[in-house]
């Protein structure tokens, strides 16, 4: 990191809500040049944990990319109603890691309450793939993990909240190539889905098997 990555663009930070899972935040931030602004993010952290006073990257929430275990060749996925979309969307199944969990418990808790499905995690390859990655730091510093594993049982809506609204689909490669070029839906699934289209039903994980300098050669050279 650089010396001008490493200077502190802001003397202040106020939360301005006092709401249960998100709230926003006003920073008196400074331009290179050092001119004062108003930049405004929301965050699902408490004061005290926010990124940019603890200088950790934590993980808020994670997504699930369930192989179906009775056929690999097809991923379970959720169509949800969004309220600030007032629209429906394709998604993977996700939500918030609860304290004392790990990602894996918050896959099949979540996974449990949105699809009434049983998942199993997978836990090899590269750690590098579960790492938190942030969702949009132009306007949040909340972060998600990637839970890869197996999904199997009954579909079932049973457990889902009142103001949940959702679908359950099990999408082959055919559908999850139609729904990435006609559909509405979360980048976080659009990302993921194409690597289910380059999946190979033997081996549904093996592309999180790529270890530093090992499978990146250029097959062309």
């Amino acid at each position: 990191m650089n010396e001008k990555e490493q200077i502190k663009k802001y003397t202040a930070v106020r939360k301005l809500t006092e709401n249960k899972f998100l709230n926003l935040y006003e920073m008196d931030a400074l331009t290179n040049s050092g001119i004062p602004f108003s930049y405004y993010f929301a965050s699902r952290n408490k004061q005290c944990d926010l990124p940019l006073v603890t200088g950790q990257l934590c993980a808020n929430g994670i997504v699930i990319y369930p192989v179906w275990k009775e056929d690999a060749d097809r991923l379970v996925m959720l169509r949800q109603y969004r309220y600030p979309l007032n629209d429906w969307i394709y998604e993977l199944p996700a939500g918030l890691i609860e304290k004392g969990e790990t990602p894996s418990q918050a896959a099949v808790r979540e996974m449990k309450e949105e699809t009434g499905l049983f998942f199993e995690p997978y836990e090899g390859g590269n750690p590098g793939f579960r790492r938190p990655s942030y969702l949009g730091a132009g306007m949040t510093d909340e972060t998600s993990v990637s839970v890869f594993g197996y999904a199997s049982g009954e579909i079932s809506g049973k457990f889902l909240e009142d103001t949940e609204s959702i679908s359950v689909v099990l999408v082959d490669k055919k559908e999850a190539l139609r729904i990435l070029n006609e559909e509405k839906m979360s980048l976080r699934a659009s990302l993921l889905l194409m690597a289910f289209l380059r999946m190979e039903k033997e081996e549904p994980f093996a592309f999180l098997n790529i270890s530093s300098g090992k499978g990146m050669d250029n097959k062309n050279d």
